[in-house]
């Protein structure tokens, strides 16, 4: 299933790079966070996690069984700021989740293989770096 995206691939790519460079507008990181998740659940579909970075957005992927109500068995929640350093590599999955800034629940609940989404080697946001 295509990943179905609201903010044009253009527009996400801009505000991921503002964010990187210090700009740290609410518009500008709302933006940047939705469309990393976006990136996310396109390079991981599927809907047996969800991703949570209140209060901007929330996002179902990696394949597995799919949740419908309640709470879901697997479940990863961030700020945005912690988000955003993930998926831009600047902070590490394993010291992320050993320092409290992500809480991690459930077996599948582990994204180490999929970030950072942008890697540091020169790729543009928007060009998500394969996991593992």
């Amino acid at each position: 299933m295509a990943t179905r995206r609201r903010i044009r691939p253009i527009e996400g790519r801009a505000a991921v790079a503002a964010w990187a460079s210090g700009d740290r507008a609410s518009d500008v990181t709302a933006t940047a966070v939705r469309f990393a998740l976006e990136e996310l659940a396109a390079l991981a579909p599927g809907g047996s996690v969800e991703v949570r970075v209140p209060p901007y957005g929330a996002a179902q992927c990696v394949e597995g069984a799919h949740h419908t109500r309640g709470t879901p068995p697997n479940v990863v929640e961030t700020d945005p700021d912690t988000w955003l350093r993930l998926v831009l590599g600047d902070l590490d999955w394993a010291e992320a989740t050993a320092s409290g800034r992500v809480s991690a629940s459930g077996a599948r609940a582990d994204l180490a293989q999929w970030l950072p989404l942008f890697a540091a080697t020169g790729d543009q946001p928007g060009e998500a770096s394969p996991g593992p």
